[in-house]
């Protein structure tokens, strides 16, 4: 056994089985590189370069998984309770087989990762009411229907989105660190080429959907680019 790897558990006899089983680290290490460098970028990619681009009435129809208009969306959302299911779950079996938290540092910088992946969510379950002139559920000619925190950009929205777009990030450069002390604590070499050709090509995707112009306005895309819209009219010098 690599010295790297002389400290780490690879059995364990658990109480409620009765029996000593093998620990798969391995295993572990792949599910949390794919949930992390895989599945979380894209559901980040689909909602930054995949809104359609701003119209006159935006999306008109109603939020819904079921509704292609929103598929960005969906995948933004769901794919996120995925990825934050599966690294609870991964982090639960780590512990258990371990018999409690190591305090390593990769123990600490994927514990916080997960920590930071629930909170954000949570702070989802915060983002309001939708609202919109030409949503489904208003009525174009009655203002009063138009209302919703992201419509009309309340205090109660605005913190949401400072949040869970910082926090996003920030969740990622943590679960960097647990990757990083996780290969130098349990080396897999062909897994650490993976991860770096993982960020190589998601980094390459990112550079060329940015020099399509896919980025575009998240408000404008789903409420419309006209100035009758508070937040168009808030920005019309930008």
């Amino acid at each position: 056994m690599s010295e790297s790897k002389s400290h780490i558990p690879t059995e364990v006899y658990l109480d409620f089985l009765g029996e000593t089983i093998p620990i798969h680290w391995d295993y572990h290490a792949i599910l949390m590189v794919g949930i992390w460098f895989v599945l979380v970028p894209l559901c980040i990619i689909s909602i930054r370069f995949f809104k359609p681009k701003p119209s006159l009435y935006g999306i008109t129809k109603k939020i819904s998984p079921t509704n292609i208009l929103w598929w960005w969306f969906t995948v933004h959302k769901f794919g996120l309770y995925l990825a934050v299911a599966l690294a609870v779950a991964g982090v639960v079996v780590a512990l258990v087989v371990s018999q409690g938290f190591s305090g390593s540092m990769h123990a600490i910088f994927g514990l916080a990762t997960v920590v930071l992946g629930c909170l954000q969510v949570i702070s989802s379950w915060f983002r309001g009411k939708h609202g919109g002139k030409y949503y489904a559920t208003a009525d174009p000619a009655d203002p009063e229907t138009w209302k919703g925190d992201h419509y009309n950009m309340t205090p109660r929205r605005r913190r949401f989105e400072a949040y869970h777009k910082s926090a996003g990030y920030l969740t990622l450069l943590f679960a960097a660190g647990a990757a990083g002390s996780g290969l130098m604590q349990y080396a897999m070499p062909v897994l650490a080429g993976v991860l770096l050709a993982a960020a190589a090509l998601l980094f390459i995707l990112w550079l060329v959907l940015t020099y399509q112009g896919r980025v575009h306005d998240g408000y404008r895309a789903v409420f419309g680019y006209g100035l009758e819209h508070p937040y168009n009219e808030a920005r019309k010098e930008l």
